[in-house]
């Protein structure tokens, strides 16, 4: 502790961990002694992030997540760590940090912007929850509409991949419902897969990150730390990149390629994209 200006002693609570010369506490419990061994790393995160021990139903839910958003090849994040690793080969910080980023509205932020969506829609109901599909379509509707009113997207629909349907976002509902729970979230968000082409006239696949999202916010998480969630499994495929990178570099021919290939055109940084 310190004092202040007053000479009253600061004091700065936490809940999460605390250290001494001789121990370590987290969440509460000794470090060494209690949790090493005995927590996986999945259950400790999400432990961190709500600060409730979670149940084995909802880690599984949670590790389900957090491997679908590991890696999704070669994606801007991936790219960006590669290259930065080839500038910078003292810094694995640093190239993990660029990675990490990148990760925004096109890229990991899906996760939580269709979240903060769902949540909305439900807290628009106030726990007057639908009890039959037909209802769930019936509130998928309404909020679909209102997003293509307001000339704003769904969150969670299409990818820029899988056109037609989404590999992860079936085994992620699978998962949710034969561990008791697949919520309100995930009931809207799938609702919102059956009707969205009737309002916005052709149809998209649920996006995987969409749906982790839905999944993530069923398990008790807030929807502002959902992209969190998102980096921290992201964080491990970079880990992969690089670890590929260093036996087997890339960046160096990525480098190459666009430099060897750029063209000066004067006035060029100016031109509109409709002048190109």
């Amino acid at each position: 502790m310190q004092a202040n200006e007053q000479g009253r002693q600061v004091k700065y609570p936490t809940g999460i961990g605390t250290s001494d010369a001789s121990s370590i506490r987290l969440l509460g419990h000794d470090l060494a002694g209690e949790l090493m061994g005995n927590v996986g790393f999945g259950e400790l995160a999400l432990w961190l992030a709500t600060q409730r021990r979670p149940t084995p139903q909802q880690v599984r839910v949670f590790e389900a997540v957090l491997v679908s958003l590991a890696d999704h090849g070669f994606t801007p994040t991936a790219i960006a760590a590669r290259l930065t690793l080839y500038s910078a080969p003292d810094a694995l910080q640093g190239a993990i940090a660029a990675g990490l980023l990148g990760g925004g509205s096109r890229f990991l932020g899906v996760t939580e912007d269709t979240g903060r969506f769902l949540a909305g829609v439900l807290a628009a109901v106030a726990g007057d929850l639908p009890a039959t599909d037909e209802q769930w379509d019936a509130l998928a509707r309404r909020a679909v509409a209102e997003q293509r009113a307001a000339g704003r997207f769904v969150p969670g629909l299409g990818h820029p991949v899988h056109k037609t349907a989404d590999p992860r976002t079936a085994v992620i509902i699978g998962i949710a419902e034969r561990e008791g729970l697949r919520g309100p979230h995930l009931r809207l968000f799938e609702a919102i897969g059956r009707v969205h082409a009737e309002i916005l006239g052709r149809r998209l696949p649920l996006n995987g990150a969409g749906v982790a999202g839905a999944a993530l916010a069923d398990i008790g998480l807030p929807p502002e730390l959902l992209r969190g969630v998102a980096l921290l499994a992201r964080a491990a495929g970079l880990l992969g990149h690089l670890a590929e990178e260093l036996r087997h570099p890339i960046a160096p021919d990525i480098y190459a390629a666009i430099d060897r290939n750029a063209v000066y055109r004067p006035g060029a940084s100016a031109d509109s994209p409709e002048q190109r």
